[in-house]
């Protein structure tokens, strides 16, 4: 069926004769007014974040729900079959299209989503398939291509906005393989600049004040200071090493100016609560204020839940009724405030579940047949494409890999898919390589 688917302070001169050397180099050189424009104190303020966000015209969010979830107690509901386990399906507002009765919420806003029930990729390992979809194509040694948010956050992103271009908020970085990937490049060739800033846990930034002893034109000084010696070593020596210690320098000051955004102590008590007290949902919830207030792409993950080899029915009984509210709460949110036509919302893991239970009630990694949902910039509502067959174990009709989800994603957001980086002395490269074509029928 195809449904519409900072050590050398010296001895010999004291602290003053620092300050005033200082303040000399500064004067000499009329950075004082390029040092300003970062002040600590005030002037990255949320109004002016909320400017800068009006200039941002798309912007994505990746719920990564990783160890996989399964099709069947999700989008993709068998009843009756002998792969369908003890939960039944509910209608959903698409005529005849079902989701698992687990998620009743989404069945209401199912106009609202694009469903794809037969994504078709080959890695059967997490490492492997967490590399492999959240990159877009397989490992080509020694290059290394940047995920899906470095490319966003340098499409997207703006260059003067002190928000990280790329947001991993990740509560529980002790998770099996994806802590292992999550030590690699994730930027690739793209540089430094695009590799994401990681926090989750305590829902706000630690250690965003300065000491009461240092002022804040001391902070402004010295960090004009340590940039011009730092970028002339950058231009004189070409070197790698320096350019990416200024980005991650730049990335921090970015954050500390910007830390309000990031605590949800900020946010209404009634929210946090609508999103459940879980890591996950407040987390999304964070997501959502961060790109509200000009974060190209904010990717929030949880560990490896849903790697559910054991036992798998009592835990998705909890598990599957929390992420119908979070992505209930997320997609009506965004609507409420007119952000959905510029947001794409992604929600996937690295690949489906056996249609099958293993010996100890569980599920194993199936990679054959699995689904995913989308919505927002670029996306049609209520498109549900692609079909399994009757028990979910082949695609019965358009299968899609991570080559078409991937250019599925960039058209949505106005990204030409084939475009070719420009890599000098590096074989080419595409965003989307083989000509891979999106799948139109979840496009507007």
């Amino acid at each position: 069926m195809n449904d519409r688917q900072n050590p050398y302070a010296g001895d010999h001169c004291s602290d003053q004769e620092h300050t005033l050397h200082r303040r000399k180099f500064l004067q000499g050189m009329g950075a004082g007014v390029s040092a300003s424009m970062f002040s600590w104190s005030g002037l990255l303020t949320p109004s002016v974040f909320a400017e800068i966000a009006k200039k941002q015209q798309k912007n994505c969010i990746l719920l990564w729900l990783c160890g996989a979830p399964s099709q069947f107690e999700t989008w993709d509901p068998k009843p009756g079959r002998i792969t369908s386990g003890p939960f039944g399906s509910i209608p959903t507002k698409i005529p005849g299209v079902h989701f698992s009765e687990l998620m009743p919420q989404c069945a209401t806003i199912a106009d609202k989503l694009a469903v794809i029930r037969s994504m078709k990729t080959e890695p059967t390992e997490h490492f492997q398939a967490i590399d492999r979809l959240t990159r877009g194509d397989a490992p080509r040694p020694p290059f290394v291509r940047p995920a899906l948010g470095s490319v966003l956050g340098q499409q997207l992103g703006q260059l003067d906005s002190p928000i990280p271009n790329f947001i991993l908020l990740d509560p529980c970085p002790e998770g099996n393989e994806f802590k292992s990937f999550k030590a690699g490049n994730w930027a690739g060739w793209l540089g430094a600049e695009y590799g994401p800033v990681r926090l989750g846990g305590d829902y706000k930034i630690p250690d965003v004040h300065k000491l009461p002893d240092i002022t804040t034109q001391d902070h402004e000084e010295r960090e004009a200071f340590r940039n011009f010696l730092t970028r002339k070593f950058e231009n004189e020596r070409q070197s790698a090493a320096a350019s990416s210690q200024n980005a991650a320098f730049q990335r921090v000051k970015g954050l500390m100016s910007c830390a309000d955004l990031f605590d949800l102590e900020k946010l209404p008590a009634k929210d946090r609560e609508r999103y459940g007290q879980g890591t996950f949902g407040q987390h999304t919830l964070l997501a959502r204020n961060l790109v509200e207030n000009g974060a190209p792409f904010v990717m929030v993950a949880n560990g490896m839940p849903w790697d559910c080899h054991v036992f798998q029915h009592e835990i998705y009984q909890m598990l599957v009724p929390d992420l119908d509210n979070i992505i209930y709460q997320l997609i009506t949110d965004l609507e409420d405030r007119g952000m959905l036509d510029n947001t794409l919302v992604v929600m996937m893991g690295e690949f489906g579940r056996t249609p099958w239970l293993n010996a100890s009630r569980g599920r194993d990694h199936y990679p054959n047949a699995w689904s995913m949902a989308l919505a927002g910039s670029g996306i049609q509502p209520g498109a549900v494409v692609g079909a399994t067959d009757k028990d979910g174990i082949e695609v019965a009709e358009d299968p899609f890999d991570e080559r078409n989800l991937f250019a599925t994603l960039f058209t949505a957001l106005g990204i030409d898919p084939n475009t070719e980086y420009d890599l000098p002395g590096l074989p080419t490269f595409h965003r989307v390589e083989k000509e891979a074509k999106p799948i139109h029928q979840v496009l507007i």
